[in-house]
């Protein structure tokens, strides 16, 4: 994750103060249509904890899979020297 300093943003101090002590989150529209959602740490670090959790089942799911169908996973090693040029 990228790192960038709330001055160098311009977040109005209040904003941020918002978003990080009261666990608010802001929703930063642009005329363009792009946007960007402001979240605590907190909140991010619970965000990646679910990411991290639903790749994990998704693994899983895929193991499961190839195993039922006598399949069996390819090393990561014998992956690297296939792709090697």
């Amino acid at each position: 994750m990228s790192r960038l300093k709330a001055s160098a943003a311009r977040i109005p101090p209040d904003t941020f103060n918002r978003v990080a002590y009261k666990g608010e989150r802001v929703h930063v529209e642009r005329r363009g249509g792009a946007s960007v959602v402001l979240i605590s740490e907190e909140d991010a670090d619970l965000l990646e904890q679910l990411e991290d959790r639903y790749w994990a089942e998704t693994a899983d799911k895929a193991l499961a899979a190839m195993t039922a169908e006598g399949e069996r996973p390819v090393p990561l090693e014998e992956l690297k020297k296939k792709l090697a040029p």
